[in-house]
C-alpha cells in the first residue's frame, strides 16, 4: 500500500522512485517463511548506493525456495524415485534520481530466470515509477507505478520431449511439444498518504540537537490508500497506517480488498486481505554519523496453512 512514501532498498519492489529518497549507503536482507509447514521461502538481498547528483543506485537478488519436491511420474504417481528442487531467481538494478525537492523518479530492470530441471523460462521485466510530495512539512505524498512491463516468458527443454512412432511404426521419434508463451503480470498502483505529526505544537524535548532531528515531531501517523490494476488477475483496492515514534520505532497495519475475497467458493487469493508489521531502528553510537541498523517483521495471514511470515536486517552504513 506504500506506493506513495516508500524510501530505500525496500521502494524496488514497491515503487523505484523511492529509491532516489535513500540517504544512506543502505544494505538489506529479507527472509519470508512462505506457508508455514510447506517448506516454500523467499529470500531477499538488496544494496542502495548514492552516486551524487546522478541518483541511487539499487540492486536486489530474490530467490525463491520450495524445499524438497518429490519427483513423480505417470508410471509412479505415489513417488519413490526420489526428489527436485526448482530454482526461481529475480535479479534486479534500479536508479532512482531527484528532480526536485518534491519530485523523484525512477527506472527498474529485472532479470526473471525460472528453472525446474529441464525446463527452463526466463524474461527481462521494466519498472517505472514517480513520487511527488508537497505540502506543510512535506507530508502528503502521492506515488504512481508501473511494474513488470516487459518480454514474454516461454518454458522450454527437453523436459518437453517424448518418444513417439511414424504413422506407421517404422521408425522411433523423439516428439517435441511447444508450449504456449505467457506474459509478465503487468501492475499499476496510485497511491496517497499523508503524514499527521501528533505532537507538532506541542514537543516535549528541549535538547536542541534533539529538536532538530524530531522538528516535526516525536509521533507520526500516516494513513493511505492505494490502487492497484492487475493484468491478469482482479485489482486490489487498500488502506492502510503506519505509526511512528522519533523514526526509531514503526508499526504498520493494512488491508487489500479485491473481488469475492469474502467468498469461500469464488475468492482467487489465498490471503485474508490483512497484514501487519513493525521495525525498530537505532544507532551504534549517539555521534549524528554513526551507521544504523533496524530490524523488521511482517506478518500475512492466509486461509490455510501458517501465513506468510517476514524477518529484515537493514543496515545505514554512512549519509550520502
Amino acid at each position: 500500500m506504500n506506493a506513495a512514501q516508500v524510501t530505500g532498498i525496500e521502494a524496488m519492489k514497491c515503487n523505484i522512485a523511492g529509491l532516489a529518497k535513500t540517504t544512506n549507503t543502505e544494505i538489506g536482507f529479507a527472509h519470508t517463511r512462505f506457508l508455514g509447514g510447506t517448506g516454500m521461502s523467499l529470500s531477499n538481498i538488496g544494496l542502495a548506493y548514492g552516486l551524487g547528483e546522478v541518483g541511487v543506485l539499487g540492486v536486489n537478488i530474490m530467490s525463491f525456495g520450495f524445499g524438497d519436491i518429490t519427483r513423480t511420474n505417470e508410471n509412479a504417481p505415489e513417488g519413490g524415485l526420489g526428489t527436485y528442487k526448482p530454482s526461481f531467481i529475480n535479479m534486479s538494478v534500479g536508479l532512482g534520481h531527484t528532480f526536485s525537492k518534491n519530485m523523484s523518479a525512477g527506472l527498474n530492470v529485472t532479470y526473471v530466470n525460472e528453472t525446474i530441471e529441464n525446463i527452463k523460462a526466463s524474461a527481462v521485466g521494466f519498472d517505472a515509477g514517480i513520487q511527488y510530495t508537497n505540502g506543510k512539512n512535506d507530508n502528503l505524498h502521492i506515488g504512481i507505478t508501473l511494474k513488470n512491463v516487459g518480454t514474454n516468458m516461454r518454458f522450454s527443454g527437453d523436459g518437453f520431449s517424448f518418444p513417439g512412432t511414424s504413422p506407421d511404426y517404422a521408425k522411433d521419434y523423439t516428439v517435441q511439444s511447444k508450449p504456449e508463451k505467457f506474459g509478465l503480470p503487468t501492475q499499476l498502483n496510485i497511491a496517497v498518504a499523508n503524514d499527521f505529526y501528533l505532537d507538532e505544537n506541542g514537543k516535549t524535548e528541549t535538547d536542541a540537537t534533539k529538536a532538530a532531528v524530531n522538528k516535526k515531531g516525536l509521533h507520526r501517523l500516516t494513513p493511505m490508500f492505494s490502487f492497484i490494476s492487475n493484468a491478469y488477475f482482479n485489482d486490489w483496492i487498500g488502506v492502510g497506517a503506519e505509526y511512528a515514534y522519533k523514526e526509531k520505532f514503526m508499526a504498520r497495519v493494512a488491508y487489500r480488498y479485491e473481488t469475492d475475497i469474502f467468498s469461500q467458493t469464488e475468492n482467487t487469493t489465498m490471503y485474508s486481505g490483512l497484514s501487519m508489521g513493525a521495525s525498530f531502528k537505532s544507532k551504534f553510537s549517539d555521534n549524528e554519523k554513526s551507521p544504523e541498523v533496524a530490524i523488521d517483521y511482517a506478518f500475512k495471514p492466509t486461509r490455510f496453512s501458517g501465513g506468510a511470515h517476514t524477518v529484515g536486517l537493514r543496515l545505514f552504513l554512512g549519509k550520502k
